[in-house]
């Protein structure tokens, strides 16, 4: 059994074990699962180490400006192109862009959690993704899609998405990601971005999981700029974390699911395409624990804008205004004096969809439960339920930590379409709007 193999086989066995992780955000990486398989000084010399064969992965255009290109060299068993045609793949619950099926209201919406599988049908991450809107186009390269996955069945095929990046974050139950450039475990509470194109099988770590999908069709997430805020704050560079080279030599039948212009197509290979021994770049996939998020608030009075809790940003041709951003409400300090405490009644430019991974949030403490969503619109009036506000207007205004809560949003320059399937499942609130019917006159002149 030559070495190759061993350490294949070993790394099959340790499936859920953590990995060391390669930190920042961004960085160009060097690294090899067998020594001495990464060629130094040439990235495609007449003959690589070992006989692998050397592949570029391309996520920018080759003359994209150095600070934001972004491509990794790989060293494989065999190149990607060793695939038959692909074949249509069966109609599921994902949907992507054009979101035209349905006309879209200015309606608010809110669902329940999304239910998992029934333990006599045995669904994976690809069949469990479950679409409830988008905006854009995937062949123009603009807007996103908001899904939802539950799953009750590790991946025994491999998936890949031509048309955007995945922001995959569990709510329930943790995930390994086993990529092609390495392995990612992620729990509750922690997110992992996989570039597009990248070849990757998700399996479940602790039985079924639930949880949400951010599908980029624009430019690649990045931190925000700080401006003001200065070089700290936020989330740091340091804090995200890239796999080690990791490969399966394995020839038998392996199932490739491909997303391609808002379709599924699936071909059938002889060999895991998880298969790069060693690689260098800044295209990979990297994980994030939102707990190291270092939130900033006012310490004055009145709201600082939510765009202070963004993590990452999808940029658009409007400056200052993104294709998509990744905005979380973690557990912080609340402080501001002489203040309505909840976040204000408000119509944004800006479009919301928005999940909660745990406990309440401050807005919304009624109906608003952990594995559910609810989108508004642009211009769509929203803010506290009646709950809320009673509590907000007669909440003693000391200093108070909440605590026990993860929210976030999907941010948005484009309108969210709803999908058909999300407007009519039977886990959608068809009362939402009553959450505001019994708020009172205001008016007391």
């Amino acid at each position: 059994m030559n070495s190759t193999v061993k350490i294949s086989q070993a790394n099959a066995a340790a499936r859920t074990e953590e990995l060391r992780y390669q930190s920042g955000f961004g960085n160009e990486f060097a690294t090899e699962a067998l020594p001495g398989a990464l060629p130094i000084g040439q990235n495609s010399p007449q003959r690589t180490p070992f006989g692998l064969y050397a592949e570029l992965l391309s996520g920018t255009a080759f003359t994209a400006p150095r600070h934001c290109n972004r491509r990794t060299w790989t060293y494989r068993i065999r190149p990607s192109a060793s695939h038959p045609a692909f074949a249509p793949y069966r109609a599921g619950t994902v949907a992507s862009a054009p979101f035209n099926q349905t006309p879209t209201s200015p309606d608010r919406l809110r669902w329940d959690p999304l239910p998992l599988p029934a333990s006599s049908q045995e669904i994976d991450f690809v069949d469990g993704i479950y679409t409830y809107a988008g905006n854009g186009s995937v062949d123009m390269q603009i807007g996103c899609a908001a899904h939802l996955y539950s799953a009750n069945s590790s991946m025994q095929r491999v998936f890949t998405d031509s048309d955007g990046e995945l922001l995959i974050m569990p709510q329930l139950g943790g995930l390994v990601i086993e990529s092609e450039l390495g392995r990612l475990g992620i729990t509750p509470g922690e997110i992992c971005v996989i570039p597009r194109g990248v070849r990757f099988r998700v399996m479940l770590a602790d039985g079924a999981s639930r949880g949400y999908i951010c599908e980029n069709y624009g430019n690649a997430f990045q931190l925000p700029e700080l401006g003001p805020i200065g070089s700290n704050g936020l989330a740091n560079s340091r804090d995200f974390q890239t796999p080690s080279a990791w490969f399966e030599d394995r020839d038998e039948p392996t199932a490739i699911v491909c997303k391609f212009l808002g379709q599924l197509w699936t071909t059938t290979l002889d060999h895991s395409p998880l298969d790069v021994v060693a690689w260098h770049g800044n295209y990979a996939p990297y994980k994030y624990d939102l707990s190291r998020f270092n939130a900033v608030n006012t310490v004055s009075f009145d709201h600082i804008d939510p765009s202070v809790f963004t993590v990452l940003t999808s940029l658009s041709e409007i400056a200052g205004t993104a294709n998509v951003d990744f905005v979380i409400f973690p557990p912080r300090w609340v402080v501001s004096e002489h203040t309505f405490r909840p976040p204000w009644y408000h119509r944004n430019l800006t479009s919301e969809f928005m999940g909660l991974i745990c406990g309440l949030h401050d807005a919304k403490l009624e109906g608003f439960t952990p594995g559910g969503a609810s989108l508004h619109n642009c211009m769509c009036a929203h803010g506290p339920d009646l709950a809320s506000y009673e509590k907000g207007v007669a909440a003693d205004l000391a200093p108070q930590y909440i605590k026990d809560t993860l929210a976030f949003m999907f941010e948005s320059r484009f309108v969210f379409r709803p999908t058909a399937l999300a407007l009519s499942a039977g886990h959608r609130q068809r009362n939402y709007d009553d959450c505001w019917k019994e708020l009172p006159r205001g008016f007391t002149g």
